[in-house]
């Protein structure tokens, strides 16, 4: 009898954990789309921009995490689109880099984006997409609350979000991406 209780609570517990699983997966739920302007001038659509590819979203919007957002360049340009690395030849994701302008730091907008025109490397800049105004809805629908944090979000082809992570930069959650992209 004891056996065969435990082994029924076994089953309610796997299938319990199977489905807080599935639930944390759908709870990603679709990336929103949003416009911005690149440092030329041009405006782009995300996560549409990718036509038909993945895509890693790295976005901000704090001035703590702006210099923490910029720590994601070089690692995530070098293995994702440079192809640097033993299976990054084998992923086909579009990288944009979105430093979001809100409150006060509306005024930087301008200045910055000046700045990348006249020093960025052109292939960099180029995936750099300026946002201004508050985005709430945005931030809301994304779960951004830590204005301190970047958030790296990978996007898949039907704009559905299949991984995301948060904060500074490191080995491990590049990893982590690139298995996100490896998986699908």
């Amino acid at each position: 009898m004891t056996f065969v209780a435990f082994r029924g609570l076994s089953g309610l517990f796997i299938g319990m954990l199977l489905f807080g699983i599935a639930s944390a997966v759908k709870a990603q739920g679709t990336f929103p789309a949003v416009s911005g302007e690149r440092s030329d001038g041009t405006m782009v659509e995300l996560p549409k921009a990718s036509a038909g590819r993945y895509a890693i979203i790295c976005m901000a919007y704090g001035q703590k995490a702006g210099p923490l957002l910029e720590e994601w360049y070089g690692p995530a340009y070098l293995r994702f689109i440079a192809k640097h690395g033993l299976f990054a030849a084998e992923i086909d994701a579009d990288v944009y880099f979105v430093p979001l302008f809100v409150g006060l730091n509306k005024a930087g907008y301008g200045p910055t984006m000046k700045k990348l025109r006249e020093e960025g490397d052109p292939d960099v800049a180029k995936r750099v997409v300026f946002l201004k105004g508050d985005h709430d809805g945005l931030r809301e629908a994304l779960d951004m609350k830590d204005k301190e944090s970047p958030y790296v979000f990978v996007v898949d082809p039907q704009g559905r979000i299949v991984h995301r992570t948060q904060g500074a930069y490191s080995d491990d959650k590049l990893d982590a991406i690139e298995e996100a992209l490896s998986a699908e």
